[in-house]
């Protein structure tokens, strides 16, 4: 037990000290459109968003880890429409009773210009705080329509593989990459 409790403590210290992706990563770009086009694909309420969102932020590959202390990191596009309108950071820290380690997508769907303004003005954007935001779980996805759209932000959480107990995106801040 000790043994798991140093190896996922240094996997959450490697997660936290990873350097973000340089600006103008084509294989973040690559894969973060393939993302964003498999959960729309594979999701009507994501597909509609995605029709009447202003922008959509893209992290096609958090690493969560963590043992009571966790730690979770990624990288992510920022799409105006089809094009690359700038590189993202997405780190969290967590303290409680977990255990395990994730890998997982999200995506943020901006649908106003207000939201999408805080994003890019704020020096380090936390979830949670600012522009509101909800999670998009599968029982809502089902009852979601056009006339449910009341929020700033919405989020969904796509493939999800591993063990972790718990997930969330609440207390993420997300950071804009220097060009």
């Amino acid at each position: 037990m000790k043994r798991i409790l140093v190896l996922l403590t240094a996997a959450t210290l490697a997660l936290a000290a990873a350097p973000p992706a340089l600006a103008g990563d084509a294989e973040l770009v690559r894969n973060s459109r393939r993302a964003l086009e498999s959960l729309t694909s594979s999701n009507k309420a994501a597909r509609d968003l995605a029709k009447k969102a202003t922008a959509v932020l893209v992290f096609p590959r958090m690493i969560k880890a963590g043992f009571l202390f966790g730690g979770q990191i990624g990288d992510g596009v920022l799409f105006e429409g089809d094009r690359v309108a700038g590189f993202y950071n997405s780190v969290a820290a967590s303290y409680g009773l977990q255990v395990g380690g994730q890998v997982f997508g999200y995506a943020l769907f901006f649908m106003n210009e207000g939201a999408l303004d805080y994003l890019k003005k704020s020096s380090g954007w936390e979830i949670g705080s600012g522009p509101s935001v909800v999670v998009v779980d599968q029982g809502m996805a089902k009852s979601f329509s056009s006339t449910t759209l009341t929020q700033d932000v919405y989020a969904f959480i796509f493939d999800q593989k591993g063990l972790m107990a718990g997930i969330g995106i609440q207390g993420s801040k997300i950071t804009r990459i220097d060009e």
